[in-house]
C-alpha cells in the first residue's frame, strides 16, 4: 500500500519499519512519534507497538505493484538504519529497491555510522539516494560518515535547523534541504540561518530545497524565501 505524501519534497511514503528512539536533539518534537501514538489509540493495527521499532514483512513488495515513476520517502515513521532493524531486513528492503528500478527512493537516517559499517553488503544502484539530518553544528559529523558511503546520490536534511551552519561543505553532496520545526513546542529558526545555506548551494551549484519556516502553524508561515520558493531536486 502506497501513501500519498503532503511532504514537500517526495511524492509517496513507504513503511517497511515503524518506530524509532530519539538520538538528538533534533527528535525533541518528532512528528513520527507523535503520529504513532494517535494511530496506535485510534487502533491502527499496524502500530499496536506505538512508537517501538516494528519490521512489517508484508510490506516488502508493495513498491513493486506500482507501476508508476514515483519518489519514495523510505521509513518516513522511522529509521531504516535503526539498530534494531536486522541486516536481513535492511537487505530485504534494498532488494525490493534493486528491483523497483522505475522508482527513485529517498532514505533518510540520523544513523550514518551504521551505514558505514553495513555498507560493503548492500547494493546501492543509482535510484536509491542516502540522507542524513543534520541540526546543528553538533551534528554535522554525520556529513563525513554519509560521504564515505557507496549510495551515488547523497543528500542533506538540515531539518529542524536548530542553529547557524555557516560553511557547511558541500563536496560530494547533491541536495540539501532545509526546513525550519513545526507543530506544538516548535523551535525557532533564523531566517540568515537558511540564506547562509542558500547562498552557499548556489555558488557550488547543489540543488536547494526550501521546505518551509515551520513553527506551530506551518501553513500560515509557508515556504517562501527571499519572495519565491525553492524547489530544486537533483537529476533523477
Amino acid at each position: 500500500m502506497s501513501t500519498k505524501s503532503g511532504i514537500e519534497w517526495t511524492e509517496t511514503t513507504w513503511n517497511p519499519v515503524t518506530g524509532c528512539t530519539k538520538i538528538s536533539h533534533g527528535c525533541k518534537f518528532c512528528y513520527a512519534d507523535r503520529m504513532a501514538r494517535r494511530l496506535q489509540a485510534m487502533g491502527v493495527d499496524k502500530y499496536r507497538n506505538g512508537f517501538s521499532v516494528t519490521m512489517h514483512p508484508l510490506t516488502l513488495k508493495d513498491p513493486l505493484k506500482w507501476r508508476k515513476p514515483r519518489l519514495v520517502f523510505v521509513n518516513s515513521m522511522s529509521d531504516l538504519f535503526h539498530e534494531e532493524v536486522s541486516m536481513s531486513f535492511i537487505k530485504a528492503v534494498f532488494k525490493t529497491m534493486n528491483q523497483a528500478s522505475h522508482h527513485t527512493f529517498q532514505v533518510l537516517t540520523k544513523r550514518p555510522g551504521r551505514v558505514l559499517e553495513i555498507d560493503g553488503g548492500l547494493t546501492w544502484s543509482p535510484n536509491i539516494w542516502l540522507g542524513t539530518s543534520i541540526e546543528s553544528h553538533r551534528w554535522q559529523f554525520r556529513l563525513k560518515e554519509l560521504r564515505k558511503t557507496s549510495a551515488q546520490t547523497k543528500f542533506l536534511s538540515l531539518e529542524p535547523l536548530l542553529g547557524p551552519l555557516p560553511g557547511i561543505p558541500m563536496q560530494g553532496i547533491d541536495w540539501v534541504i532545509v526546513g525550519g520545526e513545526s507543530g506544538p513546542g516548535a523551535r525557532s529558526m533564523e531566517a540568515d540561518w537558511v540564506r547562509e545555506i542558500r547562498d552557499l548551494c548556489v555558488r557550488e551549484h547543489v540543488p536547494f530545497f526550501f521546505k518551509q519556516w515551520g513553527g506551530v502553524f506551518k501553513k500560515r508561515t509557508g515556504r517562501t524565501l527571499d519572495g519565491r520558493t525553492w524547489d530544486q531536486m537533483p537529476t533523477r
